[in-house]
């Protein structure tokens, strides 16, 4: 009886730790639109957080001429330097992010149409600071920015 009573007692120990140690991810959406504007210029998570990002491109035009995506990237890298990089490297209206500059990026989701999404889960970065995100479909980075903050 004792023996059966302390190995419940272990079980259910055993289990709630495995609960516990699972966190919650912080769920952020946001919209892209035909005006070049993510409606979500600013969010904050927590170091070493689970995150997921909700990207809608909210807009009406065709993706060949208003397509949208949603870079994050690391710390330090500019949006409008990492924009500019990405032409000289040949982004364009089928393929916005080469290969080539993946490097520099946390995560990203792919080019959407209207009334498209996708769904983006990374772990936030242990650094704390700025980390900026963009828009790399051509042209947009001059507009479609906006900064995670890592507290």
């Amino acid at each position: 009886m004792k023996r059966l009573f302390l190995s419940t007692l272990l079980f259910f120990h055993a289990f709630g730790f495995a609960f516990a140690e699972k966190k919650a991810e912080k769920e952020i959406t946001i919209s892209g639109n035909d005006t070049m504007q993510f409606d979500v210029k600013n969010f904050n998570v927590t170091a070493g957080e689970k995150v997921k990002i909700i990207f809608k491109n909210s807009g009406q035009l065709p993706k060949i001429a208003m397509g949208h995506n949603l870079v994050l990237l690391k710390k330090g890298v500019s949006a409008i330097a990492f924009g500019q990089k990405a032409l000289g490297a040949g982004a364009n209206a089928v393929n916005p992010l080469p290969d080539s500059l993946k490097g520099d990026v946390i995560a990203s989701t792919k080019l959407l149409g209207p009334g498209e999404q996708d769904v983006v889960s990374f772990t936030a970065p242990k650094e704390k600071g700025a980390y900026e995100y963009v828009c790399t479909f051509p042209g947009h980075f001059a507009m479609m920015r906006g900064t995670m903050t890592v507290k």
